[in-house]
């Protein structure tokens, strides 16, 4: 058996294994082929345009959110990023290393943490980010322009949605309770 499974396969597999299972399989199909598509570009540009720049696709977004937006608090560039507070910690810590990002304390909180590109943060973003909108029109191309229009809208009502209505609804799931910590899915230690 191989793990490289085409949509249509991956698909009807799923089809034939729920059978009269009762379930939202357009729904579960446009969820599924998002995770595939995300993943699918990721791995394409982190082996094509980002590792010529030595980047990760996230160190390359801490950059991007950082140069977009300019000088930020940590908190703010982490959930720009969509990554957790101690993850940005890594990654600062790298790009600080190679001379692309620095931080400094806040004038007014000196709890607080401020993240800014350096100008050989600004030549690489310059640099680089040509190359990585030619990849996104690469992964675009079968689509047209109307099309890729549809599709961002599309994408961009489901992350509304995620945002303004996901905490309720966790809430609901969750009976009220908070969330159980995350993880790893290995099986706990056990107690020495």
């Amino acid at each position: 058996m191989t793990g490289d499974r085409t949509i249509h396969e991956t698909e009807k597999a799923v089809r034939a294994k729920l059978g009269g299972t009762p379930v939202a399989y357009e729904q579960m199909a446009a969820v599924s082929n998002i995770y595939r598509a995300a993943a699918a570009v990721r791995q394409h540009f982190e082996n094509s345009v980002l590792r010529g720049a030595e980047l990760t696709w996230t160190s390359f977004v801490v950059l991007y959110v950082v140069w977009i937006w300019g000088e930020m608090e940590t908190r703010y560039v982490a959930e720009e990023a969509g990554i957790s507070k101690g993850t940005l910690t890594g990654v600062a810590r790298t790009l600080m290393g190679r001379g692309l990002l620095e931080r400094r304390g806040h004038p007014e909180d000196g709890r607080l943490v401020l993240l800014r590109l350096t100008d050989e943060g600004e030549r690489m973003m310059n640099e680089v980010f040509p190359a990585f909108n030619a990849e996104e029109a690469f992964v675009t191309e079968g689509l047209t322009d109307a099309e890729c229009e549809t599709l961002a809208d599309l994408l961009r009502k489901i992350v509304v949605r995620t945002e303004e209505k996901g905490d309720d609804r966790r809430q609901n799931l969750l009976n009220g309770a908070p969330p159980p910590p995350r993880r790893s899915g290995r099986k706990p230690r056990p107690a020495a």
